[in-house]
């Protein structure tokens, strides 16, 4: 692909370590790895909220999840234990490359910019402010302002209308290849990020990733700087 102008990063698991959760769900569960299970109940059932025509907040349904998993797995979860894990959300920390990968990518002339499922609600710090990474991106979008969820269309076509930019200027990072999938579907490149737990998709018959990279220094030497900036 042409090198791209706007780098689009999806930021839960990809800039910020959903880890740093598991200590609630070992709490709550007995297990830390019910984390991934909610983890991905989560992204399942806000796809299907979007294609069912259907929309709730990514932490309504994020808590939604937790009391349904505590259904299953017969535990306890109180309105205290849905509270703690909406501030979990929002207090992730970065992971240790993300600093030096941001910057890297920044000064090579790419504007940075975010898309995430979750919301930014008025007068509390978002989850990038929180772990000091929002000065790096030019603007973040979240996908409230189109209410359907990635990976719909129309939550990257309404990053294109807002930066005045064509798909084919953006590129998408993501440690999703479901994300990456929306992504390509309206015609943006796709750089996978494979974070713990994440890995390319390896089938044939559908688009692969144009970049993979373990972080983001190792994303920023695969990308020739951009030729122009904003």
């Amino acid at each position: 692909m042409a090198t791209p102008r706007v780098l689009v990063f999806d930021v839960n698991e990809t800039l910020l370590d959903i880890e740093s959760m598991a200590p609630l769900f070992d709490e709550l569960f007995g297990d830390r790895r019910v984390l991934r299970e909610w983890f991905n109940q989560l992204v399942l059932y806000s796809m299907t909220a979007t294609l069912s025509d259907s929309y709730v907040d990514f932490a309504t349904l994020a808590g939604g999840v937790l009391r349904m998993l505590a259904d299953i797995h017969h535990a306890h979860v109180t309105d205290d234990d849905v509270a703690r894990l909406t501030v979990g959300l929002r207090t992730m920390p970065g992971y240790p490359d993300t600093v030096d990968g941001l910057r890297e990518l920044r000064d090579n002339g790419f504007r940075l910019v975010t898309l995430t499922n979750s919301p930014h609600p008025p007068g509390v710090p978002t989850a990038l402010e929180n772990a000091g990474l929002a000065k790096f991106f030019e603007q973040r979008f979240t996908v409230d302002a189109c209410q359907a969820f990635k990976p719909a269309p129309s939550v990257y076509r309404y990053v294109c209308r807002e930066l005045d930019v064509a798909p084919a200027d953006c590129l998408m990072v993501a440690s999703h290849v479901w994300d990456l999938l929306g992504a390509r579907n309206v015609g943006f490149g796709t750089a996978l990020i494979t974070r713990p737990g994440n890995a390319p998709l390896p089938i044939d018959t559908l688009p692969q990733p144009d970049f993979v990279a373990r972080d983001l220094p190792e994303l920023a030497r695969l990308l020739h700087p951009a030729k122009g900036t904003n």
